[in-house]
């Protein structure tokens, strides 16, 4: 490939090859496309990724427990929750949620001022748990001292989630290959319609010697560059893009975090190479097979 791109056979594809103007645009103009794209998918496979384990780390270190029991008996059975959770192994911290905070958690069902004091609203703890926690023999443990709490781990809605964002982590990267196959469909066009728009000078060519391997490496050394060039152009306007989209941390939005963090910034880089390898290694395998089968 070095050789073919910037060896001493290389001048030979500007004095070989006549410059084709809609070709040229074209090739660089996709390769520009398919880079900016994959761009995205790249930042989506990471971003869903980070994801995926923020909420799997998060959500596994937490639980909840809801007390539930008459106005009579809700203060006592509160108190015995609290109880059991300071001898318990594995718990870090526990809070029992204020008025304001179980206000919040009911606002967008209930909406805005719910009479909390009103309602038979249950009491909320939060259990921050640490290595050697057990939940069942927590769990059997409440049903013996408190026997209105039931402890929530969030197995039910945290697995759902976490998958969710697995997918589309795999997704992204699906996403990344597919743009590549196509980078590479596209690449291979753009040789067999330069080799026919050039079939004169190959053969030319062919009568004063040159063999199909010289010829090939022209034609793939224009088309590798202008690949390259456009999967360049390309990675650079889709970093500028990731880096100007909106902040959603307030929000608090699904695609929190869409884009590159820290060293993340340097995968994108790894894109025009990628894009100069697939279109050399295209291209080679297109020209070969086409002057082949042509004589």
């Amino acid at each position: 490939m070095w050789r073919s791109l910037a060896g001493r056979e290389a001048g030979l594809a500007d004095r070989i090859v006549p410059p084709s103007g809609a070709t040229a645009k074209l090739t660089v103009f996709a390769a520009g496309v398919m880079a900016f794209l994959a761009v995205f998918a790249l930042a989506l496979a990471l971003a869903t990724g980070r994801l995926a384990d923020r909420w799997a780390e998060g959500l596994a270190q937490t639980v909840t427990i809801r007390v539930s029991a008459p106005a009579s008996e809700i203060e006592a059975q509160t108190a015995a929750v609290q109880q059991a959770l300071a001898t318990t192994p594995g718990v870090a911290e526990s809070r029992l949620l204020g008025g304001e905070e179980v206000e919040a958690l009911l606002e967008p069902w209930f909406g805005p001022d719910v009479p909390v004091d009103a309602l038979p609203v249950p009491r909320l703890v939060e259990v921050t748990t640490e290595r050697g926690f057990d939940a069942e023999g927590l769990r059997l443990r409440l049903e013996a001292e408190a026997p209105g709490a039931v402890l929530d781990d969030h197995t039910r809605w945290r697995q759902p989630l976490v998958s969710a964002a697995s997918r589309l982590r795999w997704l992204g990267w699906l996403s990344l290959a597919l743009i590549g196959a196509a980078g590479a469909a596209m690449v291979t066009l753009a040789a067999q319609a330069a080799l026919a728009a050039n079939g004169p000078v190959i053969r030319v060519m062919r009568l004063i010697g040159a063999r199909d391997l010289t010829i090939a490496q022209a034609f793939v050394r224009r088309l590798t560059r202008r690949t390259a060039l456009g999967a360049a152009a390309g990675t650079v306007l889709g970093m500028l893009a990731v880096f100007a989209l909106p902040d959603m941390q307030a929000a608090g939005g699904f695609l929190t975090g869409l884009g590159f963090t820290g060293w993340g910034w340097l995968w994108p880089l790894l894109i025009p190479p990628v894009g100069a390898l697939v279109g050399f290694a295209a291209t080679r395998a297109a020209a070969l097979r086409m002057l082949r089968e042509v004589r």
